[in-house]
């Protein structure tokens, strides 16, 4: 396949923190990129900020629970641009009431967005790539998929447990079609929804613990993104990269 000069990504919660700056890391690095999210509004100002002329980023409304809203944005991508080249599936909700207070009905939202978006992203973006003969898809795992979680819920550490495995039944499937399927599992991030989800006291004594002693940098995370987006990461497939400062080890 013939890579576009400006290739084209899109990004699942692109209107704020680690998908924002996933975002903007794949336009600095010359993509055309599509900012999805479920507050519309939010991804078309996001994209205005990247390229007001909406000639190299744009802003689409993409609730990650619907598959006909993946399809949708697949479709726009295609008449916009001939397609796309990469596809991260971030989206997602962090909660972390106490297990034995989880209700069904919010163990079942969270596994809903998070692990049944990424599955649907996989599904309809992957088949998209495939036809194409060439792509890069890259999950937003977590830390709390592997441990079990230091300040995340259950159903968050589930739900990115599961993510795990999806990558390397996807990687596995659409691997002899020229498509890569990657995770990333970040630890702690330095993020206003961090921060939001887990109170001072607690949060200083969550970064005692981490051997770095620090929070993680989204912005590495965004250039991890980058590079595994790239035509040379062919040979990187069905794997879960850590950035966690040291708390998981393997």
């Amino acid at each position: 396949m013939n890579m576009p000069d400006m290739p084209a990504a899109l990004v699942t919660g692109a209107a704020q923190g680690l998908g924002r700056c996933i975002a903007e890391a794949l336009h600095a690095a010359g993509h055309r990129v599509l900012l999805t999210d479920r507050d519309g509004a939010a991804a078309e100002a996001a994209a205005a900020a990247l390229d007001p002329s909406g000639q190299t980023a744009w802003g689409l409304a993409l609730d990650v629970t619907r598959k006909a809203d993946f399809e949708a944005a697949a479709a726009a991508a295609t008449e916009r641009w001939g397609g796309l080249q990469v596809a991260v599936n971030n989206a997602a909700i962090t909660l972390t009431t106490p297990v034995m207070q989880i209700s069904p009905e919010e163990f079942d939202e969270v596994l809903r967005i998070n692990l049944r978006g990424t599955f649907l992203g996989c599904q309809v973006f992957g088949a998209m790539l495939a036809q194409a003969g060439y792509g890069r898809l890259i999950n937003l795992a977590s830390l709390a998929g592997q441990n079990g979680g230091t300040a995340s819920g259950a159903h968050y550490a589930s739900s990115k447990a599961g993510i795990l495995t999806l990558t390397k039944i996807f990687a596995r499937e659409l691997a002899p079609r020229g498509v890569t399927v990657n995770a990333i599992a970040p630890g702690p991030m330095d993020l206003p929804s961090v921060r939001a989800a887990v109170p001072p006291e607690r949060l200083a004594k969550l970064v005692e613990a981490i051997p770095v002693q620090r929070l993680g940098n989204p912005r590495f995370v965004a250039s991890l993104v980058v590079q595994l987006a790239s035509r040379e990461a062919d040979f990187a497939t069905g794997a879960t990269w850590d950035v966690n400062g040291g708390i998981f080890m393997r």
